[in-house]
């Protein structure tokens, strides 16, 4: 059977050419997420994902770099944060957006999501819905993936790929005395997860991403 593509995913597909056209380089660095965990408890109804938005849209605030387009030889800038998030559905994936992010408690992200995330896997998605994004967040962590490199979502320039949460043994800094790999050496097991984040070299070098890397990694461990 053939299935042509029609309104969202043929436009979604069209991008997906651009976006392998793009000189890209890919940076990781791996998280705690204790206080991420915690935000189930803390906020009813928000979720990990909801606690990742939160960080990137502070992250993406203090970076307006990263919170940008390429297109014609050219990059421009946002001063609102709308942040893309991938959506597995029947269809297909969808990345439905979130508008003035950086203006949204966790309460209003989880919200947000939530109502378009449904709205994306009933088909019921609008254009304005999937247009507009600045920056998009791809957690592929609840299917058990520890790391992948994501896709540009063009002309976006820049995107984060989320993987699972693991429990991993992480050691006390060595000048806090104790034999190292001992449980004298005062290190803990706690929940880990690996972030990898896909930047467009056109418009961003790599102390640029970097540096964007570590504030999503400071606010998702304070979140």
């Amino acid at each position: 059977m053939t299935t042509p593509l029609k309104g969202i995913r043929r436009t979604a597909a069209r991008r997906m050419v651009s976006a392998w056209q793009a000189p890209v380089f890919h940076l990781s660095t791996d998280v705690d997420m204790g206080a991420a965990l915690a935000v189930k408890g803390t906020f009813p109804g928000a979720t990990v994902t909801d606690g990742i938005l939160a960080a990137c849209a502070q992250a993406l605030a203090l970076h307006p770099a990263i919170n940008a387009h390429y297109g014609d030889e050219a990059v421009t800038t946002f001063g609102q944060v709308n942040l893309g998030l991938a959506v597995d559905t029947p269809a297909g994936l969808m990345v439905p957006v979130i508008k003035d992010a950086a203006g949204l408690d966790i309460p209003g992200l989880a919200a947000a999501r939530k109502d378009l995330a449904q709205r994306a896997r009933e088909g019921a998605l609008s254009m304005a819905d999937v247009t507009e994004g600045t920056f998009t967040v791809s957690n592929l962590g609840m299917m058990g993936i520890d790391g992948f490199d994501a896709i540009l979502n063009v002309p976006q320039v820049a995107i984060l790929a989320v993987g699972a949460t693991r429990e991993e043994y992480v050691r006390a800094d060595p000048g806090s005395g104790g034999e190292a790999g001992t449980a004298a050496d005062g290190g803990t097991w706690r929940p880990r997860a690996r972030l990898t984040l896909t930047c467009d070299h056109r418009a961003v070098d790599g102390a640029t991403g970097a540096r964007f890397l570590a504030s999503v990694k400071e606010f998702l461990e304070a979140v």
